[in-house]
């Protein structure tokens, strides 16, 4: 057996591997002693067939099985043994596969494409930093947030005449009669010069008005109409009101407390404020660390340059996926890929380097916290506790397994980033709504 490495580029190789007749037939005569013992042939006793005849049937057959294993286990072994990172699976070379001659051929030639990266650097000392943001919460926001789930809690009601934030159930109508729609009208997304229009409003009243300028925003979601449709909704229409509804908000009592919070969570105004302060803060600081950390990875990956063999990662991908994508949609997907590929080279390389590995307990853990997280609304407490070992143990087995391996992929990855902070420069900056807006917009 020959096996040799051709480097057509820093990043892209082939290999070569030459086996002989001593390699493989060893392996082939056994297999084929063992379907002798096996093999129920018509017009022979178990076991009694000739070996030429088992030989006939299935001796070509048995001849690439085990060609096909020994190649797997010898290519497997020697990338092993190399100092560089394989990317992707080794690609067979089909050329002249339909030359070979299983039945007289002795000698064979395989070749395989190979993408890799080596030498790969990382340098943490002093040449990046990173801007860490916390939120400042805005108290006007904290309102909305409050006036919005006492909407969400309150109570529909019915009355006579229209006011602001009213919807109005309807028929809409065309002034030449080719349109006609019936759609419940939140007064909320008509155009404020206009709203006036709308209110004191009663069952059978109708009001005219054109929606392409009363109706700005999201007039096709708003109507129920296709982007087409809504395109030519310009004119004169009229809207007869068939029901006015109303929510009523819901009052700032124990029992919405309650329903928010779990009971005897909170127990007056000022802790309920103080309660949903304190969550929209962390949730917007979670946002903002997710954010943070991938410009921390996309800092990292532009001062390594790691450079990936391109065109045979978009081959892989798109053999490794045959049938299931196109040429364009590899070549479409492919940047975000490289992204994630380079960065999971880098997160293996500082965590080989400073011995930072993920640990079954750490994994559990962070199942527990996300578990938490879930179901932090629900009020159930010390049931939700008593009951975390089995929540855990079925997640963690779920999709085949795949849960746990995400989840230990991204424990090392809080590690690794964690690590990270603490070699660079960490600048601190709090920020309001609108600059969060802005940098989670770019």
């Amino acid at each position: 057996m020959e096996i040799t490495l051709d480097k057509h580029s820093a990043n892209q190789a082939s290999v070569k591997i030459t086996l002989n007749e001593a390699d493989y037939q060893p392996k082939v005569d056994a297999k084929l002693k063992d379907y002798v013992r096996k093999a129920n042939i018509k017009g022979f006793r178990p076991g009694k067939a000739p070996v030429s005849m088992v030989k006939r049937m299935y001796g070509t057959s048995v001849l690439v099985e085990e060609i096909n294993n020994l190649l797997s286990t010898t290519l497997n072994d020697y990338l092993k043994s190399q100092t560089f990172r394989i990317l992707g699976d080794p690609l067979p070379v089909f050329e002249d596969a339909d030359k070979i001659d299983w039945k007289e051929q002795k000698d064979f030639e395989f070749e395989y494409k190979i993408g890799f990266v080596e030498d790969v650097k990382v340098n943490l000392e002093g040449s990046l930093e990173v801007t860490a943001y916390s939120i400042k919460m805005d108290e006007k926001e904290v309102d909305n947030t409050i006036e919005n789930l006492r909407s969400q809690y309150g109570k529909m009601t019915n009355p006579e005449v229209s006011e602001e934030n009213d919807f109005l159930y309807g028929d809409l109508k065309s002034e030449d009669g080719s349109f006609e729609k019936t759609f419940s009208l939140p007064l909320s997304k008509v155009d404020k010069k206009s709203l006036k229009k709308f209110t004191g409003l009663k069952k059978g009243d109708s009001v005219e008005f054109d929606p392409s300028k009363t109706l700005k925003e999201d007039l096709a979601s708003t109507l129920g109409v296709t982007e087409e449709e809504a395109e030519n909704l310009k004119g004169n229409y009229t809207f007869t009101v068939q029901n006015i509804n109303r929510t009523e908000l819901a009052e700032l009592n124990q029992e919405f407390f309650d329903k928010l919070f779990g009971e005897g969570q909170v127990g007056s105004e000022g802790e309920m404020r103080d309660k949903v302060k304190s969550i929209m803060s962390e949730n917007y600081n979670k946002e903002l660390k997710v954010f943070s950390d991938e410009k921390i990875k996309e800092k990292l990956i532009a001062n390594t340059n790691i450079a990936l063999p391109e065109s045979f990662l978009k081959e892989w991908l798109l053999k490794a996926n045959e049938g299931k994508v196109t040429e364009e949609q590899v070549e479409k997907e492919y940047p975000i890929y490289a992204k994630q590929l380079a960065w999971t080279i880098i997160s293996n390389t500082i965590g080989k380097e400073n011995d930072i590995q993920a640990e079954h307990e750490d994994v559990i853990e962070k199942t527990k916290e996300m578990i938490r997280e879930q179901f932090a609304s629900s009020g159930l407490g010390a049931q939700l506790e008593a009951s975390m070992d089995m929540f855990v143990d079925n997640y963690l087995k779920g999709n085949e397994g795949q849960n746990y391996m995400q989840m230990l992929t991204s424990v090392q990855n809080d590690k690794v980033l964690s690590f990270v902070k603490e070699k660079v420069a960490v600048i601190e900056e709090e920020i309001g709504l609108d600059k969060f807006q802005e940098l989670l917009a770019n």
